[in-house]
């Protein structure tokens, strides 16, 4: 069922005007992104850990949560800087390139994490919960920078051609606003409920071992 469910979101994403070139707002940007890393990316996870087709099961030593949550830090952020967001607004190839990497980094972070045998999940479990935690920080700081910037950070083309100068830069600020509203709230908290969720995880299987025997 969480399988079907990412897969459905991952439909929804790409297949909505929102990924179209350059005429989406940021905050539609924005959607997509948090929909790949924070929604999609667990769901996906989630419907496949533990079971045959699960990496992590064979290849546990990919799969370093912390390194991991490191690469995503630079993909997230280097991905917003605003050359390379124009470069994703303006080319196709840039675009796919974006999101299949905001895609990947959130399945290889979130494998890290709930991938492989609930015993591999206990004994990185510690390590899942401090990368969990990190990319929930940074995804935070980055949403309150798009919500606390003064003035727009990115060079928008979608503002209607009639619109005044000043008028155009307010709405693409509001917009720039919701934007980092959409990935503080949504993707911090999809981070923080899942190291939330992997401490309760852990916290039961701890309380369990002495009953039965282990």
């Amino acid at each position: 069922m969480l399988l079907l469910l990412g897969v459905i979101t991952l439909a929804a994403l790409w297949l909505t005007p929102w990924s179209a070139l350059g005429v989406a707002p940021f905050s539609a940007h924005m959607i997509v992104h948090i929909g790949l890393v924070a929604v999609a990316a667990p769901l996906l996870v989630l419907g496949v850990a533990g079971s045959d087709v699960d990496p992590v099961v064979r290849f546990a030593s990919w799969f370093p949560a912390i390194p991991i949550s490191m690469a995503e830090f630079l993909i997230v952020w280097g991905w917003h800087t605003p050359l390379l967001h124009h470069a994703a607004r303006q080319s196709r190839l840039a675009m796919i390139a974006e999101q299949s990497l905001f895609l990947f980094s959130g399945l290889w972070l979130w494998l890290a994490v709930f991938g492989g045998a609930a015993e591999q999940r206990r004994r990185r479990g510690a390590l899942g919960i401090v990368a969990l935690l990190l990319t929930s920080i940074h995804m935070t700081l980055l949403g309150a920078l798009l919500v606390l910037a003064p003035r727009p950070l990115f060079e928008h083309v979608d503002a209607p051609a009639d619109l005044g100068h000043l008028r155009a830069a307010s709405r693409a600020l509001d917009d720039q606003h919701l934007g980092g509203a959409i990935m503080l709230i949504v993707g911090g908290f999809s981070y923080l409920a899942g190291a939330l969720g992997l401490t309760r995880m852990l916290l039961r299987g701890t309380a369990l071992r002495p009953r039965l025997g282990l």
